[in-house]
Order: structure tokens, then C-alpha cells, then sequence
């Protein structure tokens, strides 16, 4: 039979109908399984037909409560609103539509998936970004705010793949979404923040070009990300900022230029010493991995040498911490030692610091290889400088001639 009402002109999202009538519900309540029915219907299912298993999954009731589904209820009423021919009209102000806004948000947030899924097929993706970058016109009225947190709060549910999300990448790396998310970064609540490093950290994900969000946000971008690296209370904030970080420093020469300029290597090896116990193992391990990727670059080499804790911070992870940890610090001793010709004062901190006596054992520890063989050139390069000091170890002399490339 074909529906006469508003609602058949309307494409709602299937979990708004109720299972049995497949109608839209007016009060939806839940039943002991779990599944939201129609107050009416099921209560003739339950009452005048004497069933006692659930519609939906066929299951067995024995407990025949039922108990109203507020959350959905506000959120078909939200969503009627919204969609009818009336919403358009100036009948409400702005900021009473703001606040059923943060409300809708807040309750599809804590919706199951498909419910989330089915207000993005049905063009809740504009909504959301409209939401979000209203922040840039007044980041200071506190519902605007707080809508563009929720918004996020919902987009961050979404999975983005490349293959199949090409609308919703397309307005993510809108310069205005962007610098939304940088304003969260910076001022949001702590819930927001994590909203948003988890988008980034999606985003960073694709492979997509990240200098064309950095030539615009860089500097500011960087600074927020390595902010919440710095976060010592949420270890999921800190090590999803790492993700990111890495992520946009593996792409390009350029994203690692735009670090350094906003001050990382010095925030990374700052972060180094307070890395050592197990729990930070993995933390440790990025930290490292952002170092190493930014003494790629001849600034970055420059930024590592200049710092005063630098080498004794990463000397300090050569053991004690991971193979992989030992494994990255090597690579950054071999990127500043082939910086044209390291001065003689990182020289003498490698030796010390412990660098070279460190370096000698893993060189007996491990078998041949590539890394160790530029060890070996390493030391060759520079045994002259470092046997002049007393701390220099005896048996180097003999293992570097017994080893040829």
C-alpha cells in the first residue's frame, strides 16, 4: 500500500521503522533482546497474539517488559524536523536550532553504526562539514563549539577508504576542514581532541598528498600534533599523535622541513627521557621513528646536533628498551655521522656518551649486513679522532681491521 503522509516522500534510516510495521516509530521502545519495536505493535504481538519469541530475531522471551527508547525517539523527531519542507522556514532561531543540533549529534554519536551510516548516505555528510567549519566564523559562541565537537565526534565512527569514500576525503582535505580541526587541536575538550587525531590518523592512512594541507596548516598543524604527543595523561592521545606524525613525516621532505620549523626534533628528544619503562616500549619506538625521519633532512641533522640532549637521549635507547629501538637509534648515528664531516664535538658526545662502547658490542652482537657495514665505515672514518681519548675502546683497533666491506 502506498503511504499518503510526509514520510513516504522522506528516506529515513531503515532503524527508524519498526520491525514489524515497517513504519516509522512514534514510540519506540526496547524489548528484552535488545531490538526497538513500535510500543502498539509489539504490545498486540506480546498481548493479543500470545507470542513469545521477538520479531526481529525469533528469539525466546521470558521477560515480556518493555522500556521506552528515549535516545531514538529524540533522534526520528530531530531528524523529521530537519527534513521537512517547514525546517527551512525562520520559525526557530539560530540558537535554539544549534542546541537540537548538539543534541541530535550527541545521541546518533552513541547510535549503533548503521544508524551513523545511514545518516551519511542520506546527505548528513554536508550537514556534519557545515557543522564543523561554522567554527572558523565564530570560534567563540560556545554551541557553535560545541556542534562542531559532536560533528566531529560522529565523523570520526565513519571508515575512510580510498576505494569507496572518494566524497567524504574530498571535503576532509577542504582547507576550511582543516583548519577547523586545528582550532579542536588547540582549544577543543580533551573528548574533541581525540575525535579529531583519530580522523587524522584515518586520513593519514591514504595516500594522498599531505603538502597540500601542510603548505596552508603546517606550522600550526605540527605544533597542536606534537602538543598532544606530549600528553601525559592520555596514552591514547599522545600515541595516536605519534601515528600521525610519523605518517605525515614519511611523505615528503617537505612535511619534515614544516616539522622542524614548528619545533619537533626539540619535542621529540625532550619526550625521549621520559620513554624507558615497558608500558612506553611502543611509545619509545615512535619518538625514535619521528627523530630518525626528520635527520633525513640536512635542517633536521642540524636541529638533532644543536640540541644539547640529543645524542645522550638516544644513546641512552641503544639497550634497555627494544631491538627495534636499537635498531633506530643506530640509523640516526649513521645519518649525523654522514652529515658531511660531523664536528668534533658530536664526536666526543657519541664517545661520551656511550655511542661508540655501545655501538662496538652490537657490532659483535649481530651478523653481516648492510647497517653494519656502515658501521664498520663509520668507525673507520673516525678512529683516529676517538683513539685519542682514554674512554676509547681497546678492541676496536683489531675488530675494524679484521672486518672489510
Amino acid at each position: 500500500m502506498e503511504r499518503s503522509n510526509h514520510d513516504s516522500e522522506m528516506e529515513f534510516p531503515q532503524d527508524f521503522r519498526c520491525p514489524i510495521s515497517m513504519e516509522i516509530m512514534k514510540d519506540p521502545v526496547i524489548i528484552s533482546t535488545g531490538v526497538t519495536y513500535e510500543r502498539k505493535n509489539i504490545q498486540k504481538w506480546f498481548f493479543s497474539y500470545k507470542k513469545t519469541t521477538c520479531p526481529a530475531t525469533m528469539q525466546s522471551v521470558e521477560n515480556f517488559d518493555i522500556t521506552p527508547n528515549h535516545t531514538l525517539k529524540r533522534l526520528i523527531f530531530a531528524w523529521h524536523n530537519s527534513h521537512s519542507p517547514s525546517s527551512s522556514s525562520p520559525s526557530c532561531s539560530p540558537s535554539f536550532r544549534r542546541d537540537e543540533m548538539v543534541a541530535l549529534l550527541k545521541t546518533l554519536n552513541s547510535s549503533p553504526f548503521k544508524m551513523k551510516l545511514d545518516f551519511m548516505l542520506l546527505g548528513g555528510l554536508e550537514v556534519l562539514f557545515q557543522l564543523i567549519i561554522q567554527i572558523l566564523a565564530d570560534s567563540s559562541d560556545f554551541m557553535v563549539f560545541r556542534a562542531c565537537e559532536e560533528a566531529l565526534g560522529v565523523l570520526q565512527h565513519l571508515p575512510i577508504l580510498q576505494e569507496s569514500d572518494g566524497k567524504v576525503i574530498e571535503l576532509l582535505l577542504k582547507p576550511e576542514f582543516m583548519k577547523s580541526m586545528v582550532i579542536i587541536l588547540q582549544r577543543g575538550s580533551k573528548e574533541a581532541r581525540v575525535y579529531t587525531m583519530s580522523i587524522l590518523r584515518k586520513l593519514a592512512n591514504l595516500d594522498f598528498n599531505w603538502n597540500v594541507v601542510l603548505n596552508d596548516q603546517g606550522v600550526g598543524m605540527f605544533k597542536s600534533i606534537l602538543e598532544l604527543a606530549s600528553d601525559e595523561i592520555s596514552t591514547k592521545v599522545s600515541s595516536s599523535a605519534l601515528q600521525v606524525l610519523i605518517k605525515i613525516l614519511d611523505s615528503s621532505k617537505e612535511c619534515r622541513s614544516k616539522a622542524i620549523e614548528a619545533g619537533a626534533m626539540s619535542n621529540l628528544i625532550e619526550l625521549l627521557p621520559d620513554s624507558n619503562s615497558d608500558s612506553d616500549r611502543s611509545k619509545c619506538e615512535k619518538i625514535l621513528l619521528a627523530i630518525k625521519l626528520l635527520c633525513e633532512c640536512t635542517n633536521g641533522k642540524v636541529a638533532f646536533i644543536e640540541h644539547a640532549l640529543g645524542i645522550g637521549a638516544v644513546s641512552s635507547k641503544l639497550f634497555g628498551v627494544s631491538e627495534i629501538a636499537s635498531n633506530i637509534g643506530i640509523h640516526i648515528f649513521l645519518l649525523i655521522c654522514s652529515f658531511h664531516d660531523p664536528t668534533n664535538k658530536v664526536l666526543e658526545d657519541m664517545l661520551i656518551y656511550g655511542v661508540v662502547k655501545k655501538l662496538v658490542i652490537l657490532m659483535h652482537m649481530s651478523g653481516p649486513s648492510p647497517t653494519k657495514n656502515k658501521m664498520v665505515d663509520m668507525f673507520k672514518k673516525h678512529t683516529n679522532l676517538w683513539s685519542r681519548y682514554p674512554c676509547f675502546p681497546s678492541e676496536l683497533k683489531g675488530f675494524i681491521g679484521s672486518h672489510r666491506v
